[in-house]
C-alpha cells in the first residue's frame, strides 16, 4: 500500500451538518462545521474501513498555519489537516475555545 498522497476531487454532503461541500482535491473536511470522515489510511487512498465521523478537537499553529486536529468518534484515530481559507472562521474559533 502506498503512503503517497492521492489527490481526489470529490464533492460531498457533510454527515454532521448536512451542508454541501465542494472538493478541490485537498478538501477533507466540511468548511461549515469542520467535521471530517475517517475514510483514508493514507491521504486520498479511501482505504479505511472505519467510516466514522471525525470531530474537530483542537487547532494547532505550525509555521504560521492553523492546523485542525480531528479524532474519529468510532475508533479514536487522530489526524491533522490544514485549515482552509474556505473554512468557517467562527467554527475554528469555537474549536480553539474547547481547550
Amino acid at each position: 500500500m502506498s503512503t503517497t498522497f492521492k489527490r481526489k476531487t470529490e464533492d460531498f454532503i457533510c454527515e454532521n451538518c448536512g451542508k454541501q461541500a465542494m472538493g478541490n482535491g485537498y478538501t477533507n473536511h466540511c468548511p461549515a462545521c469542520l467535521w471530517s470522515k475517517h475514510v483514508d489510511i493514507h491521504p486520498g487512498d479511501r482505504a479505511s474501513e472505519c467510516g466514522g465521523k471525525m470531530k474537530p478537537t483542537d487547532v494547532e499553529t505550525k509555521a504560521g498555519e492553523s492546523i485542525l486536529v480531528h479524532e474519529c468518534v468510532l475508533c479514536g484515530h487522530r489526524k491533522k489537516n490544514k485549515v482552509s481559507p474556505d473554512d468557517s472562521y467562527e467554527q475554528v474559533i469555537e474549536v480553539t475555545k474547547r481547550k
